[in-house]
């Protein structure tokens, strides 16, 4: 396995051979990274909005933004700019720390899940044991929010939003821990290090998608829904609901919904590429290529190019898969409340369940394949 390039063992061990004690190097370090999460989560939530008005027009044979800037990409920085400067509006009947509070809860655990998202052998922020438990604790705690903003609000439009974003979630956080029960099973290891790592070795051959078809559609669409993307977005329903919990909300609060939502597609297509698609393992194994060319795996030069390489693959499968999430906006029309929570229920947790028994009986039948 090649171990990659240790970035935080080199940025300490920099800073220690200048006299830093090795504690105080590490605080140094830690904000970093967080910091360059943030910063690029924010710039990939512009490029999903700026991709999701490009694919809608062309899904609708319109043109698009073009003027704003060079085919239209500072459209998303004027979104952001109009909300900044837009008048933050309180209801005089709403509960106004309830009000305020909804939107930070929602936004909050979105931006912490990046933390167990790898790039690569060593460009992840926290290499967490437990660290896909940990994303769906903190994805379970959005509802809370969304739940709070439509009470807070005291318009029965936002309550039945809130109402319908919390019953959306529960349905299908099951049904979503399942299927990655099911690769966690097969990983041995609750770790996206790990599970990336029992994926790589064998290029595109080794990726999970093959081994859990039925697991992959499962998370996809239950992804899809904790998004609340259509055909799942009715908490937001603007022909029924009218904004649903948004309604009522107006300037940054706004803006913190709408940011939280797009995040939140990124970072379910990074987890998906994580889970299913072999993270930042290429299709042709580096070993595979090292031999080919007789260079060690080790040889510095390698470890750069693998490293830049691992983060571009992880970006273009997730934006492959915010590509199909954007397309099926645009195709597929809007379900109803009761098919929607049928569809959870009484078709994605049965099925999620026996492809759990299925896995565990493949695990036993064939280790070698399954991770026994």
């Amino acid at each position: 396995m090649n171990p990659g390039i240790d970035l935080q063992g080199s940025f300490v061990q920099a800073l220690m051979d200048f006299g830093i004690p090795p504690g105080a190097a590490k605080v140094i370090w830690m904000p970093l990274p967080m910091g360059l999460m943030l910063v690029a989560a924010t710039v990939g939530v512009l490029g999903s909005v700026w991709l999701e008005r490009k694919i809608s027009a062309a899904a609708q044979q319109r043109i698009g933004p073009e003027f704003i800037g060079p085919l239209g990409t500072l459209a998303p920085a004027a979104d952001g700019l109009k909300l900044l400067l837009k008048e933050d509006i309180v209801p005089a009947l709403a509960d106004p720390w309830l009000f305020t509070l909804g939107p930070i809860i929602v936004s909050i655990p979105v931006f912490l899940s990046y933390l167990i998202v790898p790039f690569g052998q060593n460009l992840i922020i926290s290499d967490v044991g437990t660290a896909i438990f940990l994303w769906i604790a903190l994805s379970s705690i959005q509802p809370i929010g969304l739940l709070m903003s439509g009470y807070a609000s005291n318009n029965k439009y936002s309550l039945l939003g809130g109402l319908r974003a919390a019953a959306q979630s529960i349905s299908y956080e099951i049904p979503l821990a399942l299927a990655v029960l099911a690769v966690v099973m097969m990983s041995n290891s609750l770790s996206t290090i790990d599970i990336v790592e029992q994926q790589s070795g064998y290029g595109i051959l080794g990726w999970n998608i093959w081994r859990q078809p039925i697991g992959f559609l499962i998370f996809w669409i239950a992804a899809l829904a904790e998004c609340e993307r259509l055909p799942f977005d009715l908490p937001e329903a603007e022909e029924e609901l009218v904004a649903g919990y948004q309604t009522e909300y107006s300037g940054m609060k706004f803006a913190l919904y709408y940011l939280a939502s797009y995040v939140n597609l990124l970072l379910s297509s990074l987890l998906v590429a994580v889970l299913y698609l072999g993270g930042w393992d290429f299709p042709i194994p580096v070993e595979a290529i090292a031999g080919w060319l007789n260079l060690s795996e080790t040889t510095p030069w390698l470890q750069v190019i693998t490293g830049t390489l691992g983060i571009t693959m992880t970006i273009l499968k997730a934006y492959f898969l915010v590509f199909t999430a954007i397309l099926l906006r645009w195709t597929v029309p809007r379900v109803r409340i009761d098919q929607l929570l049928n569809l959870g229920w009484k078709f994605l947790l049965p099925v999620g369940l026996v492809n759990l028994l299925l896995t565990a009986g493949l695990k036993l039948a064939f280790p070698i394949a399954f991770g026994g």
